[in-house]
């Protein structure tokens, strides 16, 4: 570990519950040279919390891997809470929209390409790379998309351009450089990634931020170089040296270049040939004008469209080496061993991501080359394989609830985190039948002794969770007794989630409480992101006293003023009703003091067994840690934010109220109005604020159609 850590946490928080020996065990592991570590930490104890801990003492740059966009966006902010100090960045893929090439040989049916990339996300990918390249103290929060191919950093660093005052450096030749480095030259407002030039000066807006560098000359030196709001143009500084990298992370020289033209042309000469010898004519026709379009627009204007197909040509790699990734750009020992900290957040759900990466990739790229639409080396376009990507990183810690069997077998320790500074304790699970019955069972709780339950399946209910005596009322099934328990639930003043098998059960199941005159809303992946945190917000809000969903009630909804979770048709095995499935939903009620479960089930599964054991073990070790240290467990109290207020620097705010809509505004200047807004936009994004971006964009988009500009815009 290091002498002196770089990194520094800044927040009144301490330590509490379990996550002082998690740190601990962690850290030790660490200095032990353990290279494989899961930290099993339930629901609501400060994950997040503890990795900083263990971040800020091991002191080395650290990649956390999320499973998706979203909730890397969330583990970044946390992050920056954590370390404002410190270069904390995001990294998931710029597309908005991709269509990769594809070829369906059963239908003989060609789909191009089609990608829209985000310029803000590709800016915040650039801010990365180079951060990585020029500070210690760095922490990449990334999506899968880290294991797809990135250009070599050693290039990407080499091409960086160092402007300073006194530098001897023609106008000319500065634009020559801007232009080699793929930036665009424009006479029109800057954007990351481009140029202009003005009389004597020269004005840069780079790829990582938002920013203008306007560099003024003196004959052929450089006199004068001072920063910019590329909105308000208001001075931000002075500079003696500011550093350029390229607007784009694939860049070759020269000789590089023309080596790649060479090889392209033997690989497609080769192809020919054998295409030619399986009497695949047809095929090596469509090949030959492909590859021959394409190395004249590579010669003409230096790019054509699919060009990454070309990537091994470019790098000079062999054939099958893995490309760059972002795993290139941390930093390496003498004999290239990875001197980093990885860290798998939701492990159970991103490991099988990184391990199917390669797999999808290559079975999409082989049917285009065999039917002539690639060259083999396409292929070398891909991303890393799992047995790659181990090889690149060094020490990982795997995070999750419910770590799977591939955490279990291969990490060296397993931390357990069970115990929740709060002292709130996991819900209470009762197991009720499905199906409509003339016995009325007595609400059990569902119990059996501590310790990881058996995966084994029976025949039916043990009598230990349902009694057939009977109670002397009908059971007139899951949903009416669902209905009964959330009304009685809602009149306490709290909340209820049920989860269906598919969306449409979620529909149906809101639409049939809606006639029973109950505030009730459904969430699936159907649902746009905005409307989605809307009826979130009016959840906690109390406009729907009961939220409907199917497999977006798991990871990551911090709920608090939910007390019963119910979930439908509990014993129909599958990914929805697995025991990794089933405790985290059953974690969604942890939040709150009063949080119970109800799994309606006719019959009882391994998975539901396991979940219900493992549940009550890390109950009893709560209940046990709470009567010893005299904690009564509370409901946590947090605040409801609009989308609007969320994750807002001042900052932000400020330029909120300065560009506030307003008829007098629109009628002496619109389209600063919409530079203006625009900027905030790019704020919102910076902050990784995607709702409160959204909201702006769609603002811009009335802006523009009153003042008549017709373009696509993208976010």
């Amino acid at each position: 570990m290091s002498q002196v850590s770089p990194f520094k946490i800044s927040t009144a928080m301490k330590p509490a519950g379990d996550q002082p020996k998690a740190i601990s065990a962690l850290e030790k592991g660490l200095s032990k040279g353990m290279d494989k570590q899961t930290l099993l930490g339930v629901t609501g104890s400060g994950k997040t919390f503890t990795m900083a801990n263990v971040i800020a003492h091991y002191g080395k740059p650290t990649l956390v891997i999320a499973h998706n966009k979203t909730l890397a966006a969330q583990l970044a902010q946390e992050y920056r809470e954590f370390f404002p100090d410190n270069a904390v960045h995001y990294f998931v893929s710029y597309y908005d929209y991709y269509q990769p090439e594809a070829y369906i040989p059963s239908s003989d049916t060609y789909i191009e390409k089609e990608a829209m990339i985000n310029e803000e996300i590709e800016r915040l990918r650039h801010a990365s790379t180079q951060a990585l390249l020029t500070r210690k103290d760095v922490i990449i929060v990334a999506s899968v998309s880290c294991i797809y191919g990135l250009g070599s950093p050693e290039e990407y660093e080499k091409v960086n351009l160092k402007l300073k005052v006194g530098m001897e450096l023609s106008r000319a030749e500065l634009i020559r450089k801007l232009i080699d480095i793929h930036f665009n030259r424009t006479n029109a407002d800057l954007k990351s990634g481009e140029f202009r030039a003005l009389g004597n000066t020269i004005e840069i807006m780079p790829v990582n931020d938002r920013t203008v560098y306007r560099l003024e000359y003196d004959g052929g030196t450089i006199s004068h170089i001072v920063e910019l709001d590329p909105v308000s143009r208001a001075l931000r500084g002075n500079h003696d040296v500011v550093y350029i990298f390229p607007a784009k992370h694939f860049i070759s020289s020269d000789e590089q270049s023309a080596r790649a033209l060479k090889t392209i042309k033997a690989e497609l000469e080769g192809r020919l040939k054998m295409l030619e010898k399986e009497g695949k004519m047809l095929e090596a026709e469509r090949l030959k004008r492909r590859v021959k379009y394409d190395l004249a627009m590579i010669r003409e204007i230096g790019y054509t469209n699919g060009i990454e197909n070309y990537s091994r040509h470019f790098s000079g790699k062999e054939p099958g080496e893995p490309p760059d990734t972002l795993l290139s750009y941390f930093p390496h020992g003498k004999n290239g061993e990875a001197d980093f900290l990885t860290v798998i957040d939701e492990s159970h759900v991103t490991i099988p991501q990184l391990n199917g990466m390669f797999a999808g990739d290559a079975s999409r790229k082989e049917t285009l080359v065999e039917h002539g639409f690639r060259l083999p080396s396409a292929k070398d376009n891909r991303p890393l394989k799992f047995n790659e990507f181990l090889e690149r990183v060094g020490p990982m810690i795997f995070t999750s609830a419910t770590p799977s069997d591939y955490e279990r077998k291969e990490s060296q320790q397993i931390v357990e985190q069970v115990i929740r500074p709060t002292g709130l304790v996991d819900p209470e699970v009762e197991i009720r039948p499905i199906k409509e019955s003339p016995h009325h069972p007595p609400r059990r709780p569902a119990s059996r002794p501590a310790g990881r339950a058996p995966k084994s399946r029976s025949p039916s209910l043990a009598p230990n969770f349902v009694s057939e005596e009977v109670a002397g009322t009908p059971y007139k099934g899951q949903i009416f007794d669902f209905i009964d328990e959330a009304e009685k639930t809602i009149k306490k003043g709290d909340r209820v989630l049920a989860t269906t098998l598919t969306k449409k059960m979620a529909e149906d199941l809101a639409e049939f409480l809606k006639e029973k005159k109950i505030k009730a809303a459904y969430l699936h992946s159907d649902v746009k992101t905005i409307e989605r945190i809307n009826i979130l917000t009016d959840f906690r809000k109390g406009k729907y006293d009961i939220l409907v969903g199917v497999n977006l009630l798991r990871e990551g909804l911090d709920l608090p003023e939910v007390s019963l979770i119910g979930i439908l048709d509990a014993d129909k095995e599958g990914f929805l009703r697995s025991e990794t499935s089933l405790i985290q939903t059953i974690g969604r009620a942890a939040r709150n003091a009063a949080g119970r479960v109800i799994l309606y089930a006719d019959n009882m599964t391994g998975s539901m067994e396991a979940a219900i054991g493992e549940t009550n073990r890390r109950r009893a070790i709560q209940v046990a840690y709470n009567k010893e240290h005299g904690i009564t467990p509370k409901t946590i109290i947090k605040k409801i934010h609009d989308i609007t207020d969320q994750l807002r620097t001042e900052h932000d705010r400020a330029v909120g109220e300065m560009v506030r809509i307003d008829e007098e505004l629109m009628k002496t200047d619109p389209r600063k109005l919409i530079r203006m807004k625009e900027e905030q936009m790019a704020e919102a994004v910076k902050a990784l604020d995607f709702e409160t971006a959204a909201l702006v964009r769609d603002e811009l988009f009335k802006l523009e159609e009153k003042v008549g500009i017709k373009r696509k815009r993208k976010l």
